[in-house]
């Protein structure tokens, strides 16, 4: 007897068990990675799972050593991606390797590993037969590869994973090499929230961030961003910390045409002046500094007719607590003596100089996507759980507003869900984690970028979401869950 087939009910899914004898195969394979025999189910698999990694092998022993690097990979992709195996040696699944027109006895080893998204073929897996290749491989199947899989990276030492420094990836990676032996380059991504006692520990804010360190005492930054590898290797000759820069002068010793106002003058200068427009700024806010010098310009240009002024809301704060400042920069305009308008909208000299000449009241706020009448719920952390139970199938984007691909995604999520209003037993689901009140579900959730799409079964998370962004993807998705709900009911009417 070859092997043993273990058949019972569970709910309304029929499950096959196959066991294999230890002395066909060693490897003790993962649950977690589903074998295939039947074109019908390899069919149905895709047509289910969005992003599937299929071992071909062309005997169960040729397909041992991989299994077992598999079995790992499939526990850390659980509910991002599928592993699957085929093994055309086998009596059964040789009808579907052919169908398939793969032969993996062609093969040096034995095996071909090809990737299916979305329910079509996407390509061959052709980088690093690693752990860590194939699990960043799975969770992002059309992302570059890691570094350390760059044959001219092979003299850094990669602690993690670095894709966050492509710009000087260059130079480190020549200079590691050229000082082989001298110095150890090491490159680490801690981009993910479980680093984030090293990132308070090194004070890091931005990357890339480079730290010198000798005898494995961290000595100081390296902060020349344009460096060649000479560049680096000469630094580390003579290793120096890097130059104070020269302390920047504050805005209002500035000799410009804009009047700076604190807590003492305000409300006197504003009485005294009959159109006033005030900047409310902070001298760190990149924003501000853009904006700066088309108000200058502004102000020079309209200084006999408006004044224009400005406040450091990081020095007075009692004036920026009456005016409830919490962005910059914020702009406010000021007609007698009392708050008019807010104006969001005037960021460029020109747009200011037109609004002053005429100034009337702004356009209403777009609004946001929560405000709008659309067939999407938006959740927070309070009914989360306990709105998801009540649908079968719901699909839920944690999003934050501020983000460009969650701006890209929203309409097309929100055109699937008006496809789907009428079943109540599915939903499209939005929350929004820049809300303090949602920053918790979001990382129970396992939500570590903008927009996570995770799939839930009456509450339950089943697995993320990572097929394509389009109404297609999403609207697809939805109808095959339904299409399989179909299924399943025909087979037990069939049954009885």
């Amino acid at each position: 007897v070859l092997r043993n087939v273990w058949h019972w009910k569970m709910g309304d899914e029929s499950i096959v068990k196959t066991i294999f004898p230890a002395c066909l195969l060693s490897t003790k394979i993962s649950p977690l990675i589903e074998k295939i025999s039947d074109q019908k189910d390899f069919k149905k698999l895709l047509r289910t799972r969005n992003n599937v990694l299929v071992l071909y092998s062309k005997s169960s022993a040729a397909a041992d050593s991989s299994l077992r690097l598999l079995s790992d990979v499939a526990q850390a992709v659980k509910g991002r991606g599928t592993i699957s195996w085929i093994d055309c040696g086998d009596s059964e699944s040789r009808k579907l390797c052919k169908k398939m027109k793969v032969d993996p006895s062609s093969k040096e080893k034995g095996v071909e590993l090809l990737h299916y998204k979305d329910g079509t073929f996407h390509t061959e897996y052709t980088r690093a037969p690693t752990f860590k290749s194939m699990v960043a491989f799975l969770k992002d199947p059309e992302g570059a590869p890691l570094w350390e899989e760059d044959p001219d990276a092979k003299d850094i030492v990669h602690i993690d994973r670095c894709g966050v420094c492509k710009r000087m990836m260059p130079s480190f990676q020549q200079a590691s090499t050229e000082l082989k032996g001298k110095y150890v380059f090491a490159g680490m991504n801690v981009y993910s929230a479980e680093f984030e006692k090293i990132k308070e520990e090194y004070n890091v804010r931005g990357y890339p961030t480079i730290c010198y360190f000798e005898k494995g005492k961290f000595l100081f930054n390296f902060e020349n961003y344009s460096a060649t590898a000479k560049d680096i290797a000469e630094w580390l000759q003579n290793p120096q910390p890097p130059k104070p820069q020269a302390p920047e002068t504050p805005w209002p010793e500035e000799d410009n045409a804009v009047y700076h106002l604190t807590d003492d003058d305000f409300d006197k200068f504003i009485k005294e002046h009959s159109s006033v427009l005030v900047m409310f700024y902070a001298p760190w806010c990149g924003h501000c500094k853009k904006m700066k010098p088309e108000y200058e310009n502004a102000a020079e240009m309209l200084h006999a007719d408006s004044v224009l002024a400005a406040v450091d809301a990081t020095v007075n704060k009692a004036v920026a607590e009456k005016f409830h400042i919490s962005g910059f920069p914020t702009l406010k305009y000021f007609q007698d003596g009392e708050e008019k308008y807010t104006l969001p909208h005037l960021r460029t000299k020109s747009k200011i100089v037109e609004w002053l000449q005429n100034p009337q009241a702004p356009p209403p706020p777009e609004p946001t996507w929560e405000e709008r009448q659309t067939s999407v719920t938006h959740l927070a952390g309070e009914d989360f759980r306990e709105s998801l139970k009540k649908k079968k199938h719901a699909l839920v984007m944690f999003y934050a507003p501020w983000c460009p691909h969650c701006k890209n995604s929203i309409p097309h999520f929100t055109t699937a869900a008006e496809l789907f209003k009428e079943d109540r037993k599915i939903a499209y689901a939005a929350v929004d984690c820049a809300k303090e009140q949602n920053h918790d579900l979001c990382k129970q959730e396992g939500v570590d970028g903008y927009p996570t799409f995770n799939y839930y079964n009456y509450g339950k998370f089943i697995e993320k979401y990572n097929g394509d962004r389009g109404e297609s993807g999403f609207t697809t998705f939805m109808r095959t869950l339904r299409e399989r709900d179909h299924e399943r009911i025909g087979k037990r009417k069939d049954e009885l």
